[in-house]
């Protein structure tokens, strides 16, 4: 874990992710294919925030040509996360192969004081450019991201679940020590 100060952010503390193909494809299908009703996503950047709910589980999560394909039915999304070549017909320099890829990916919690307020998944590309941020459930807030008069602890078991399976971490007590939402 590092530690961050982020201009907008507030401190960030990252939990570094492996990039592999493999690992981002089981670590994405997880997120959208099981938990897409818990989970809120977009880009988070300054003067941007996308925060969708997906309006269903997807109908297909598939790969080609080094692109992981989440369809909803109605809209989709694709992310660069294996080997990019582009076609025969359209090849794609290695350069562009490189800054279309993801480079990093992390788990995050944001802090205030001294204790987490808000979770999540980021990846980025080749060039350090966001490409997917994934708000996890909060339990400070409702699904319909409205305040809650009392935390729901249970509302972690996603961040637990990921922290545990892609880093090999216990649930950490730390995470359940905050008394309210505090927004970036």
């Amino acid at each position: 874990m590092k530690v961050v100060e982020e201009e907008g952010m507030g401190t960030l503390e990252i939990f570094p992710l492996p990039v592999d193909r493999e690992t981002l494809r089981g670590l994405l299908t997880e997120v959208f294919a099981e938990h897409w009703q818990a989970v809120r996503f977009g880009i988070l950047i300054q003067g941007a925030v996308f925060e969708i709910a997906a309006p269903n589980a997807p109908h297909k999560v598939s790969m080609l040509d080094g692109y992981l394909t989440v369809d909803f039915g109605a809209w989709h999304f694709h992310l660069c996360i294996g080997e990019h070549r582009g076609t025969a017909e359209n090849p794609v320099s290695s350069g562009l192969a490189i800054h279309r890829r993801t480079a990093r990916a992390e788990l995050y919690r944001m802090v205030s004081g001294d204790a987490p307020t808000s979770w999540g998944l980021r990846l980025y590309n080749g060039a350090g450019e966001q490409q997917l941020t994934v708000m996890l459930p909060n339990p400070f807030l409702s699904h319909e991201m409205g305040l809650l008069a009392e935390p729901q602890w249970e509302q972690l078991a996603l961040w637990d679940r990921l922290r545990h399976r892609y880093l090999g971490l216990d649930a950490d007590p730390r995470d359940r020590s905050g008394k309210r939402f505090v927004h970036g």
